[in-house]
């Protein structure tokens, strides 16, 4: 982890502000080798104008379980690209049909629009599941960092609403308090790849004047008054990782409310770690654990 770490220096969002992030990472996603191949790849638009790109895993799909898929990127930095290899991986993995979302980012369009776009994908893919060869009895929510902050919120929008039903939630390292008091903001206040100060920084563009103080429950899932009747969960976190007890947070309130709960720590791993795995063998070991629970779990 951390000759790639040196190999390629990470600056944060804090320092240099999101419009150069967001270059430096189409500069590295041009300089990748290309994807692995998958018998079927379609972009789409769906639900009034939100970009999904669908992946199938096999040529002619049949009742397969669906997953939806949200990117990180602290809902201001990531698309469709950034998280292409991580979306494949999860199709081939799990042998599901996924569905990555496009969902609008900030600071163009604060909270809650990702939210609206995250819940809306939801819904179109649990109407349409059949067409995409998919069986909406198995639907599941999955993302990383701030899409892992998503899956967790329409899980609970979804129980809420009476549906869709979600079979299923796998969250990597989701944000899910924004609470700068617990021990891993401390703890790890310089961690790479993600500082608490990048994670504040993200947060503040995400509200754009909003009361961060009010922090609802579409906001930081963890807040909700009542996590009873969620779909079981897989939750995966980084030891060197600001957010990490945010994921250890709701795993716990998650049991306490009655949830089924796995809880994955990479002891020797970083915030974003699901993005090194081609080159880093603990992570690509700690992203097959996760896609075995949800393979498991379709």
């Amino acid at each position: 982890m951390q000759l790639v770490l040196d190999a390629v220096p990470t600056p944060g969002i804090a320092d240099v502000g999101y419009e150069r992030v967001r270059e430096l990472i189409r500069e590295r996603m041009a300089a990748m080798p290309p994807p692995p191949e998958l018998p079927r790849v379609e972009d789409r638009t769906v639900a009034g104008g939100i970009p999904v790109r669908i992946y199938w895993p096999v040529a002619e799909p049949v009742d397969l379980p669906v997953v939806v898929y949200y990117h990180g990127g602290g809902w201001v930095i990531g698309d469709l690209d950034t998280h292409d290899v991580t979306a494949r991986s999860v199709a081939t993995g799990v042998g599901a049909v996924v569905v990555a979302v496009d969902y609008r980012l900030a600071p163009e369009h604060p909270f809650p629009a990702a939210v609206d776009d995250a819940f809306a994908a939801l819904k179109w893919v649990s109407e349409h599941a059949v067409e995409l060869g998919a069986d909406p009895a198995r639907l599941a929510v999955a993302g990383d960092s701030a899409g892992g902050n998503l899956a967790a919120v329409v899980s609970q929008l979804a129980r809420d609403a009476g549906g869709p039903p979600i079979k299923f939630q796998l969250l990597w390292y989701p944000a899910t308090l924004l609470d700068d008091s617990v021990p891993s903001m401390t703890e790890n206040a310089d961690a790479p790849v993600l500082t608490t100060a990048d994670t504040f920084a993200f947060l503040e563009l995400y509200l754009k004047g909003s009361d961060p103080a009010a922090r609802p429950a579409t906001l930081a899932p963890a807040r909700a008054e009542n996590l009873s009747g969620l779909p079981p969960a897989y939750i995966a976190t980084a030891q060197y990782d600001p957010i990490r007890d945010d994921g250890v947070r709701y795993a716990e309130l998650l049991r306490a409310a009655g949830v089924p709960v796995e809880l994955h720590n990479a002891e020797t791993l970083v915030h974003g770690y699901v993005s090194f795995g081609i080159a880093v063998p603990s992570a690509q070991e700690a992203v097959a654990k996760a896609l075995a629970a949800l393979k498991a779990a379709l």
